[in-house]
């Protein structure tokens, strides 16, 4: 088959007619795997009396790499090019039983001193190593790092109340627009001691941990929910009057000959008997209370958390002025290109979700 001098101070091959020719008929079939190709390559220029470095320039290989398969060809022939070796089997995958214990603790233990489990310390009880455990968790969707806050209302008129707002949202009434309502009170005007850094390749921005306070004010904020636009004013205060003056806002800046449905919480402000009086004045405004412990439910919410994100909370404001300078610039801008918050739940699909959280909490306490 061949005939191969020491190893490591060069090889040649003298490969029979039958060896070559099944060699160079596996490298010219574009069926192939590459590695048997690159391996034969090796063992035809070895025959060829290619050295080791031209083996290594051609073929793109190391010279241990080189050296295996030249090896290789003389101990198992054309087969052993073809054949990998076993690999030894790695570590046996964890029982069941250790897999169970894992979630079992993560859902109804808690460690000691804390208030939850981290990877570290659930793989110390368990006696299994810390990425074990992430994949544990991982597979069975479990994040013990991460809590979500809930309050399950308990409006007597919920169902009312839901069925009619959720009702505006997915079917509005003719001839009226629907208007989500509120205010985001105490917005702090807030100056850093010194200035930040700015961004660069490698570094974050930076602001001082600490702060100087320049005052606050509100904003009022009414969201057009079918069009995504928003009608915005700031205020120092949100008493009953500020309420007033913002519904007389929306009154001049909305159509005449439309309803106007406004979707608003259970502030007392909103309740007000001069608010009462004022809208006795003006008929074309109908109001639709949200649900006690509901604020979910009111649209207006996610825009006052995109402008928080977006605008407010990494501002630096030497003013009261400045703040709301910033604060208005934003609904302008948004309302250029508007983008509705679109709302797909169904009351029925909320009620039945809620109803399942109330059997759970009542079933364990």
């Amino acid at each position: 088959m061949c005939d191969s001098g020491p190893m490591r101070t060069g090889i040649a091959f003298q490969l029979s007619p039958e060896d070559r020719a099944r060699l160079e008929g596996v490298a010219a079939d574009r069926n192939t795997p590459q590695k048997h190709v690159w391996r034969v390559r090796i063992v035809l220029l070895s025959a060829d009396g290619v050295g080791t470095m031209g083996i290594m320039l051609r073929t793109g290989r190391s010279k241990p790499t080189v050296w295996r398969w030249q090896e290789r060809f003389a101990t198992e022939g054309v087969e052993g090019l073809l054949r990998d070796k076993t690999r030894p089997p790695g570590k046996a995958p964890l029982a069941a039983s250790v897999i169970q214990q894992v979630v079992t603790k993560t859902t109804t233990q808690k460690p000691p001193a804390a208030t939850h489990w981290s990877a570290r310390a659930m793989a110390k009880a368990v006696g299994i190593a810390v990425s074990s455990v992430q994949r544990i968790w991982q597979a069975h969707g479990l994040k013990p790092h991460l809590v979500r806050s809930f309050k399950l209302s308990n409006d007597p008129a919920f169902t009312e109340k839901l069925v009619d707002i959720v009702g505006l949202y997915l079917d509005p009434p003719d001839r009226a627009l629907v208007l989500s309502v509120d205010e985001k009170s105490q917005i702090q005007a807030l100056d850093r001691t010194q200035p930040g850094l700015p961004l660069k390749k490698g570094r974050a921005g930076t602001l001082t941990h600490d702060y100087k306070r320049h005052g606050t004010t509100t904003l009022f904020a009414a969201l057009d929910v079918k069009a995504g636009t928003v009608i915005g004013r700031c205020a120092k205060r949100h008493q009953h009057q500020e309420f007033i003056r913002f519904l007389g806002v929306i009154d001049q800046c909305t159509p005449a000959d439309l309803d106007l449905h406004l979707v608003v919480d259970n502030y007392a402000t909103h309740k007000h008997p001069k608010v009462k009086a004022w809208l006795a004045e003006h008929p074309r405004f109908h109001m639709h209370f949200t649900p006690t412990s509901s604020s979910w439910l009111n649209l207006v919410e996610r825009f006052f958390a995109e402008i928080t994100r977006k605008r407010i909370r990494r501002g630096v404001f030497k003013s009261v002025i400045d703040l709301e300078v910033a604060i208005l610039s934003y609904p302008a801008e948004h309302n250029e290109h508007p983008k509705p918050f679109v709302w797909t739940a169904k009351a029925i699909d909320i009620l039945d979700k809620v109803q399942r959280g109330k059997q759970v909490l009542e079933s364990e306490h």
